[in-house]
């Protein structure tokens, strides 16, 4: 194939970049008539503390000024003609017109101001300002305002360019005698509306993206608080399972010289069963056990056995060695149940050991743990905290994400967590833990 030298690749990335800009130039025009011909309804919106109070005042305000600017024709003209008060009373409901359709609303005023200079060009007399009245330009300042409030910056500038445009119109039209112009006052009246009202509108759209990005911020906040939580949860049970199956393959290994002459079927089977377990600790080795890279401090604590109910003692003396006042009641006959139950169990008890110690200092807390047919209950109670701030607990030992971790293990298992302050100013954590976990539960 031939190659392009550098000039040759200079020059299309020349046509390239030259075919972008004039295919840019060309959406501008299409873009601004999309912006500008609209009929689309945008009503302005209920105004905080204020209500629905702005926008009375708007229409009283058109009432005004539609009275002011017939009164003023009726004192500059001889003879107050039917198009003139038709034009006054358009650009009057071209007010009104704003408060719910912008666009549509500037189009009429403007061109009731443009159509009522050109109507009185010849007849009104040096005392009316010209092209634009005073209430002309009140009424004009305020449609430009609520334009403003909710349409992008373009489209701002360019309605204040075509108003500023019209006027010069009318005065380059004009062919009788010399009026009182007011080009200069109104325009400077238009121009401060529309910076006012793009600079609230430039606030309020910035307010909203930053309440958005803060409502993204925090699901991600809890997403990933949601996915740290549920990886210590298989780092954990991952221990557990890789230990059954470390027993399935030993017991498997030496089966066959538990026998006396063995036949060779059972050899193959006890063999296969040996493989398989093998396989599938390698599986899980490599998938859940990854997961221990991500944090240092479980390196120092790999070959650490998972705790159980069997450590719950353990547990309450160093919670009551730390300064936390615990109390601890078992009802029913005490059994061992499955290794993910008494994990669950032990981290649940663990967890919300330690939002007493972190949010209710000096409180009481009382321990049951409940054992019945159909499965486990825990029940942690704290009683009102009896000083506002107390010495920096350390946290206990393999600390997760509070009422979020308790909510995940029992999840996992298919049982119920329930959480809420007390009557007496307390919290409270009720788990209720099946002894065979819901085979679909997740």
């Amino acid at each position: 194939m031939p190659r392009l030298d550098q000039a040759d690749k200079g020059e299309h990335v020349g046509d390239d970049h030259g075919r972008s800009l004039i295919g840019a130039v060309g959406r501008v025009p299409r873009a601004l008539r999309e912006d500008l011909w609209t009929m689309a309804r945008d009503p302005l919106p209920r105004q905080g503390w204020f209500g629905w109070l702005p926008h009375g005042h708007l229409v009283l305000l058109a009432v005004v000024a539609g009275l002011g600017r017939m009164a003023e024709y009726s004192s500059a003209m001889p003879v107050l003609t039917g198009p003139v008060q038709l034009l006054v009373v358009l650009q009057s409901a071209a007010l009104v017109l704003a408060l719910s359709r912008p666009v549509p609303a500037w189009w009429l005023s403007t061109a009731t101001l443009f159509l009522t200079a050109v109507v009185g060009d010849s007849t009104v007399g040096p005392d009316l300002l010209w092209p634009w009245s005073v209430w002309g330009i009140v009424a004009h300042t305020f449609v430009v305002l609520l334009l403003a409030l909710r349409v992008p910056l373009r489209v701002t500038v360019l309605t204040l360019v075509i108003t500023t445009l019209s006027g010069v119109v009318n005065t380059v039209m004009s062919t009788s005698f010399p009026h009182n112009e007011d080009l200069g006052s109104g325009a400077i009246a238009f121009a401060t509306a529309a910076v006012v009202g793009a600079s609230l509108r430039m606030s309020r759209v910035a307010r909203t993206q930053l309440v958005a990005q803060e409502v993204i911020t925090a699901e991600e906040r809890s997403r990933r608080t949601l996915l740290e939580e549920r990886g210590r949860i298989a780092r954990e049970l991952h221990d557990v399972v890789a230990h059954h199956m470390s027993v399935i393959s030993i017991q498997a290994q030496v089966a066959p010289h538990l026998v006396e002459n063995p036949s060779d079927e059972l050899r193959e089977n006890l063999a296969g069963i040996r493989q398989n377990a093998v396989e599938a600790l390698t599986e899980l080795r490599r998938v859940l056990g990854v997961l221990r890279a991500e944090e240092q401090a479980a390196d120092g604590m790999r070959h650490a056995p998972q705790p159980t109910l069997d450590r719950l003692d353990e547990l309450l003396d160093n919670v009551r060695a730390a300064g936390l006042g615990v109390e601890a009641e078992t009802m029913g006959e005490r059994r061992p149940l499955s290794p993910g139950v008494e994990l669950s169990a032990y981290r649940i008890v663990q967890e919300a050991l330690s939002n007493a110690m972190r949010h209710a200092p000096g409180a009481r807390v009382r321990v049951e743990t409940g054992y019945h047919a159909a499965g486990l209950t825990l029940r942690i109670t704290n009683s009102a905290p009896t000083r506002r701030t107390g010495p920096a607990a350390a946290p206990l030992a393999g600390p997760g994400h509070g009422l979020l971790g308790m909510r995940e293990r029992t999840a996992m298992l298919g049982g119920e967590l329930t959480t809420g302050p007390t009557p007496d100013g307390g919290f409270e954590v009720t788990a209720t833990l099946p002894i065979e976990p819901c085979e679909d539960s997740t």
